[in-house]
């Protein structure tokens, strides 16, 4: 994917294509009539949607037509009817939706999925390299898609819009899971998060210094609560005191100082992420069987292999289990949780980047004008431009700057 710099290449077929041409300006100035589809996500408990109702209103004002598959919002509570009173076609046809220019989803597409798509489609998912089988790429590269993984998307600062949106509500809500699973009403040791006067404070150990890390700490410690937060990199355990405005117990990861801290928690958050592959595992099953009776782990790194020796994956419906009597709450998909907040938080980040590609007479001069949108980009009308996921399928790639002006 494209960083935002160019090659040598890309700088010529850039100044090729500004050339003064009366009729590429008319062209550009042209402003596209979008055709959306939104399908019903079909992946286990994912509860969100990318466009509220509101913004479908947004869409459909400025001339776009969007279909919504019946009961697609129903997970996030917005009703058929919340959309087709903002001007939504409501589809029961999964098939019909597919037939839309444009199809913006949350999870990846399954093979079944991509087969409903037409030749030259533009989709706007997730991708989940993780979990990214071969079959869905070569699909997808087969049908000449243009596929935009949102993970990706950029803002003015550079930072990764949507994962930092959800990193906030995930990092918020492990938190407000905590407070549950600390009560009585779950089997917990009957405390309240936080504490209150003349009682000592819950102890919260936060490992990992990164977006999650920062809002579980800020949410933690507006409800009173002791928290340490513990990265191995000092610039980030600067920038979260920073950020939070307070002194907060900060450490690098030691592993005694770790330890102590750990075994004498009521809540550990394991946080750490990496940028490929596995998130790094720091707590051994040994350190775990030390903790407290009733401590509550969130591995919030559980998709990434997670953060504690112990943790093992749950879902929504069987969230928790216990080892050496400490509560695991290992659920990978912790937005889902809160659908309807993450639903807004999406909504506020896609809306936007589909009225541009209609004011813009069409996404591929949304890519070439904006290097955020284009850093998600990861194949271009059946090309391949990631050089990540070409390595990691020996599949060769195209420069995107390159294919933008040959197609133009």
């Amino acid at each position: 994917m494209s960083s935002g710099k160019y090659s040598g290449f890309s700088d010529i077929a850039k100044q090729a294509m500004m050339q003064p041409q009366e009729s590429m300006l008319e062209v550009k100035a042209q402003k596209n009539q979008l055709y959306i589809g939104i399908p019903k996500e079909v992946s286990f408990q994912e509860n969100r949607i990318p466009l509220t109702p509101l913004s479908v209103a947004l869409l459909v004002n400025n001339g776009h037509n969007v279909m919504l598959e019946s009961n697609a919002g129903q997970a996030a509570n917005f009703s058929d009817k919340d959309y087709s009173e903002q001007g939504a076609l409501i589809v029961y046809d999964t098939q019909k939706i597919y037939e839309a220019d444009i199809i913006i989803k949350i999870a990846p597409p399954t093979l079944s999925e991509i087969e409903m798509m037409k030749p030259g489609q533009i989709l706007i998912s997730a991708l989940q390299i993780s979990t990214l089988k071969s079959d869905c790429l070569q699909a997808l590269l087969n049908k000449k898609i243009t596929a935009l993984c949102f993970e990706h998307l950029q803002d003015e600062g550079g930072s990764l819009t949507v994962v930092r949106a959800m990193s906030e509500i995930v990092g918020a809500t492990s938190i407000l899971i905590a407070a549950e699973y600390l009560s009585n009403v779950f089997e917990g040791k009957g405390l309240m998060l936080g504490g209150i006067t003349g009682v000592p404070p819950t102890e919260i150990v936060i490992l990992g210094a990164g977006t999650v890390g920062e809002y579980a700490a800020r949410t933690a410690i507006s409800l009173g609560a002791e928290v340490k937060v513990f990265d191995p990199s000092i610039y980030k355990l600067r920038r979260l005191q920073n950020n939070i405005g307070s002194r907060v117990f900060t450490s690098v990861v030691q592993p005694i100082v770790l330890e102590k801290a750990i075994t004498t928690c009521d809540v550990a958050i394991g946080a750490m992420r990496a940028e490929d592959g596995r998130s790094p595992c720091i707590i051994s099953e040994t350190t775990v069987s030390k903790m407290k009776r009733d401590s509550v782990i969130i591995d919030v790194s559980i998709d990434q292999g997670g953060c504690f020796e112990t943790s093992e994956i749950t879902n929504h419906t069987h969230p928790v289990f216990r080892k050496y009597d400490v509560i695991h709450y290992c659920v990978p998909n912790i937005a889902s949780r809160v659908a309807r907040t993450a639903t807004y938080a999406l909504t506020n980040i896609f809306a936007p980047i589909l009225l541009d590609i209609g004011e813009h007479g069409g996404l591929k001069n949304v890519i070439w004008q904006n290097a955020g949108v284009r850093n998600a980009v990861y194949i271009y009308q059946g090309h391949l431009t990631s050089k990540y996921i070409g390595e990691r399928f020996s599949i060769p790639t195209k420069d995107l700057d390159l294919l933008i002006v040959s197609h133009r």
